[in-house]
C-alpha cells in the first residue's frame, strides 16, 4: 500500500478515523499545496464547506451530505494537524476536549441533576458555561454569523435563563406592534424626507420580531428563507426558459406576460 495508507475497513470507526489522519499527515508532508496551509488560508473554504453541507440538507440529498461529512471532517483533522506542529494542541485533545466539555454539560445523564424536558436542558447548559468563565450568555454568539442566524441565537441563548415571552400571542403582538411603526415612518407629509436610518431601524426591528415568532412556533427562520430562496430561483429560471422558448427577452416582457408563465411555474 502506497505510503502506509490504511486499507479500507468496513464499520470500524477508528480504523476509519485512522486512515484519514494518516492520509492528512502523508499529504501535509508530500503535497506541496498542502505543504503551505494555514489555518488563515483554510479558514474560508471551511466556511464554503460548510454552506454546501447545509445545502444538501435542505435538499434532502444524503448521498451529498455524506460527502460534505466527509470535506468538513477532514477540514477540522488538518487544523489539528497544524496546530500539532506548533505544539499548541493535537485531535486527541480537540476529542478529548469536546467529550470533556460534553459530560460537564449534561449532569442530568453524568450527575445527580433531574431535567423535565428540553428546555430544562438548554437553561442548565447556559448557566453551566457561565459558571466555566463565559461573562455574558450571549458571548457565545459569533460576531461573524450571518444576522438572521445571529438573531435566532440570540432570542435562544436569552430564553435559556428565563428572558423570553410566556406564549406566542404576545409575540404576535409585537410582531403587529413593529409593522405598524415601521410604516409610520414612510407615512409622511408630501414635503417630508423619509429618515431612512430611522426606518432602517424600525425594519430591523420588525425582522427580529418576526424571528421571535417563528421561534415560538417551532420554524427555523434560516432554513426558511433558504426554502424560499430555492423556490423562487426555481420558478424564475423556469420563466426564463419559457420566455426564451417563446423568442422574448424579460427586459421587453410586461409584468402580465411575465405572470403568466410564473403561474405556471407555481402550479408545477
Amino acid at each position: 500500500m502506497p505510503n502506509n495508507i490504511p486499507p479500507v475497513t468496513a464499520n470500524d470507526p477508528s480504523s476509519a478515523f485512522l486512515r484519514l489522519l494518516t492520509v492528512l499527515d502523508t499529504l501535509r508532508t508530500q503535497c506541496p499545496w498542502d505543504k503551505k496551509q494555514t489555518m488563515e488560508t483554510l479558514r474560508h473554504l471551511t466556511i464554503e464547506e460548510t454552506y454546501e453541507l447545509s445545502d444538501a440538507i435542505l435538499e434532502g440529498d444524503l448521498e451529498e451530505i455524506k460527502k460534505e461529512l466527509g470535506d468538513v471532517m477532514m477540514h477540522l483533522v488538518f487544523y489539528s494537524r497544524i496546530a500539532s506542529e506548533t505544539n499548541d494542541f493535537d485531535i486527541v485533545d480537540v476529542l478529548n476536549g469536546v467529550c470533556d466539555k460534553l459530560i460537564n454539560r449534561h449532569p442530568h445523564i453524568y450527575g445527580d441533576v433531574e431535567v423535565q424536558d428540553e428546555n430544562d436542558v438548554k437553561r442548565n447548559w447556559e448557566q453551566i458555561k457561565l459558571k466555566e468563565g463565559n461573562k455574558s450568555v450571549l458571548a457565545g454568539v459569533p460576531k461573524g454569523l450571518p444576522s438572521l442566524v445571529k438573531a435566532s441565537r440570540i432570542q435562544e441563548k436569552a430564553r435559556g435563563v428565563g428572558f423570553d415571552w410566556e406564549d406566542k400571542t404576545q409575540v404576535w403582538e409585537k410582531v403587529e406592534e413593529e409593522l405598524q411603526e415601521f410604516k409610520a415612518e414612510y407615512n409622511v407629509a408630501e414635503n417630508e424626507e423619509i429618515d431612512l436610518e430611522k426606518a432602517e431601524g424600525e425594519f430591523g426591528d420588525l425582522l427580529f420580531s418576526l424571528i421571535n415568532y417563528a421561534r415560538f412556533v417551532n420554524i427555523n427562520p434560516e432554513n426558511a428563507l433558504e426554502k424560499t430562496n430555492k423556490k423562487f430561483i426555481k420558478r424564475f429560471q423556469y420563466l426564463e426558459e419559457k420566455a426564451k422558448e417563446n423568442g422574448k427577452a424579460l427586459q421587453d416582457m410586461t409584468l402580465a406576460e411575465m405572470d403568466v408563465y410564473w403561474n405556471e411555474a407555481k402550479k408545477l
